[in-house]
C-alpha cells in the first residue's frame, strides 16, 4: 500500500510551503488509495513548543488534510508518531551501529567546524567533515574526555564506492561516498538528529513514498547510507521545488511566505488554498477549480517540475474567488453575521457572491444594503448631470416613481425617461450611485428589491435635499 507522511518541526506556525508539501503527499496517498500518516520531528527541544505542536495539528485538520495514523490517534504497533516519544527506538538503532563498528564519538567543536567548512569553501571545495575524529586512539578519546568535551555520534560512511537513487522528480541521482563525509546521528545531548531520526521512522512506519523539499536532496544519500547499514527498507524520495516570486526571487512574507493562520484570518477558505497549492510546481490537464477527489484523481508524481514554482497573489484570488461561487452559506455565514437579518441570508449572498473574494467585501455590501443612512460615496451621483438643476430633476422623478412603482427598476427606468429623458447609464449609474456610492456591484434589480424601503427613501432624499455635496 502506498503510505506517504508529512513530518514537520513544530518550531513554528506551518507556512505555505509546508503546507503544499502536507498537500502533496495527501493527494499522492488518495490518489493510489493509500495512507497519510502525520508525524511531528519534535527532537529540537528547545525549539519545539507544544503550542506550535497543536497549531500543527489545528491548520492541518482546517485545510482539509485528515490523517490515517498520527500523535493525536491510539495505540499503533508502528507509533508513536511524536519523535520525542521514540529516544528508546532510536536508543536500540543506534545500539546495532555501534556494535557494527559503523559509528563513532566526534569531539570538534562547534567553532573547529566553522573553521573547517570556512577552509573549504575559500578552497572552492563543497564542505564536508574531514574525519578529524575518525581514527582517534582509545588514548586520545580519553584526552578528550578527560577535557570535559561532549562528544556528538558520527556515521562512517563508508570509502569508495558511491550511492545512488531515483527521484521522483529529478530522475537518477548519484553521489561518491568520498563526497558526503562523516556526519552526525546524535546530538551531544544523546537525542537522535534529523539525519537519522527521519529515516528509521520512515522505514519503521512503513512509508512507501517521500515528496519533500529539494533542500533536502543531498540528505536522501546520507540517509540510504544509515538505512542500508541498518537493513531497512527505503521509501521512494521525490524532491520538490521550492517556492519562488514571479520574478524569480525567493518568497517574502510579504509576497506569499505567511503562515495558513495569517490566511485563515484573511478569510481565504480551505478548498481555495488546496486548488491555489496543487497547482504549484505541479500540472493538471484540466484547468479549472476541483473538488477533492478531482485533485486526488489527476495528481501524478510525473507532472512535477523542476523549476521554482511562483506564488501568485493573483491567482490565490483568483482560486478564492472560485471557491466562494461554489461555498455553502455555512460556509459564507461567518463573514457578515450580525450584518444581515437571518431571514435575508440566502438573497443577500446569491446578490453578492458574484462580486465577493474575501470577507471585507461582503461586509462591504451588507452595509450598502442593510446599513441605513447616506452611502459612502453617493455624493458621485450628482457628477453625472451637467449642471444642478439637471440633478435635482432627476431625483425628484425617481423618488415619485419609487413611491409608486416600488423595486421595479424597469418601471422606474419608464417613468424617469418620461420626466427628465434620462435613460440606459444616464439612468442606471445616477440610480446606483446613490444607492450604493460605487460605480459597480450586483445587478441592480434584485440589488434594490433587497434594500430596506426606508434606506432607499433616505438615500433619495439626501440627493433631493442637495446634501450630497
Amino acid at each position: 500500500m502506498v503510505t506517504t507522511r508529512f513530518a514537520p518541526s513544530p518550531t513554528g506556525r506551518l507556512h505555505l510551503g509546508n503546507a503544499r508539501t502536507a498537500l502533496f503527499n495527501w493527494l499522492l496517498a488518495k490518489q493510489a488509495g493509500g495512507r497519510f500518516v502525520l508525524r511531528l520531528e519534535d527532537t529540537d527541544a528547545a525549539r519545539s513548543t507544544a503550542e506550535f505542536a497543536a497549531a500543527c495539528l489545528a491548520d492541518l485538520r482546517w485545510l482539509g488534510l485528515e490523517w490515517d495514523a498520527g500523535p493525536d490517534g491510539g495505540a499503533e504497533p508502528q507509533g508513536p508518531y511524536r519523535q520525542s516519544e521514540r529516544a528508546a527506538i532510536y536508543g536500540g538503532l543506534v545500539a546495532r551501529l555501534r556494535e557494527a563498528g559503523q559509528v563513532y564519538e566526534c569531539y570538534c567543536s562547534q567553532v573547529e567546524l566553522a573553521v573547517s567548512r570556512k577552509r573549504q569553501l575559500e578552497a572552492g571545495r563543497p564542505p564536508r567533515y574531514l574525519g578529524i575524529c575518525r581514527h582517534l586512539s582509545a588514548e586520545q578519546r580519553s584526552a578528550q574526555v578527560a577535557a570535559g568535551r561532549q562528544p556528538t555520534l558520527r556515521f562512517r560512511v563508508p570509502e569508495g564506492g558511491s550511492v545512488s537513487f531515483t527521484d521522483l522528480v529529478r530522475g537518477p541521482q548519484l553521489s561518491a561516498a568520498a563526497e558526503i563525509g562523516d556526519f552526525v546521528i546524535a546530538r551531544g545531548d544523546g537525542s537522535a538528529a534529523f539525519f537519522f531520526a527521519n529515516a528509521v521512522d520512515d522505514a519503521l512506519m512503513g512509508i512507501t513514498h517521500v515528496l519533500r523539499g529539494e533542500d533536502h536532496l543531498t540528505n536522501t544519500f546520507r540517509q540510504l547510507l544509515v538505512l542500508q547499514a541498518l537493513g531497512l527498507p527505503a521509501p521512494q524520495y521525490g524532491h520538490l521545488s521550492l517556492l519562488g516570486t514571479a520574478t524569480g526571487g525567493p518568497l517574502s512574507k510579504r509576497e506569499g511566505a505567511t503562515s495558513l493562520a495569517d490566511l485563515r484570518e484573511q478569510g481565504y477558505l480551505p478548498a481555495a488554498l488546496r486548488n491555489f497549492m496543487a497547482r504549484l510546481g505541479h500540472s493538471y490537464t484540466e484547468p479549472g477549480w476541483m473538488d477533492d477527489a478531482a485533485l486526488s484523481a489527476g495528481f501524478n508524481t510525473g507532472h512535477l517540475g523542476r523549476a521554482p514554482a511562483q506564488v501568485d497573489e493573483a491567482q490565490l484570488r483568483h482560486w478564492q474567488h472560485e471557491t466562494v461561487q461554489r461555498a455553502s452559506l455555512d460556509e459564507l455565514r461567518p463573514w457578515f453575521a450580525g450584518l444581515v437579518p437571518p431571514a435575508a441570508e440566502e438573497a443577500f449572498l446569491a446578490l453578492i457572491r458574484g462580486n465577493i473574494t474575501l470577507p471585507a467585501e461582503a461586509q462591504h455590501w451588507a452595509q450598502v444594503v442593510f446599513g441605513g443612512g447616506e452611502a459612502a460615496g453617493s455624493e458621485l451621483a450628482r457628477d453625472c448631470f451637467p449642471d444642478a438643476a439637471a440633478h435635482a430633476a432627476f431625483f425628484v422623478a425617481l423618488s415619485a416613481a419609487y413611491a409608486e412603482h416600488g423595486a421595479n427598476v424597469k418601471a422606474l427606468g419608464a417613468a424617469v425617461l418620461a420626466a427628465t429623458g434620462a435613460k440606459g447609464k444616464g439612468f442606471f449609474l445616477p440610480l446606483r450611485l446613490a444607492l450604493t456610492g460605487g460605480h459597480a456591484g450586483p445587478e441592480l434589480q434584485p440589488l434594490l428589491a433587497l434594500v430596506p424601503p426606508t434606506i432607499v427613501r433616505a438615500r433619495l432624499l439626501v440627493q433631493n435635499a442637495g446634501l450630497a455635496g
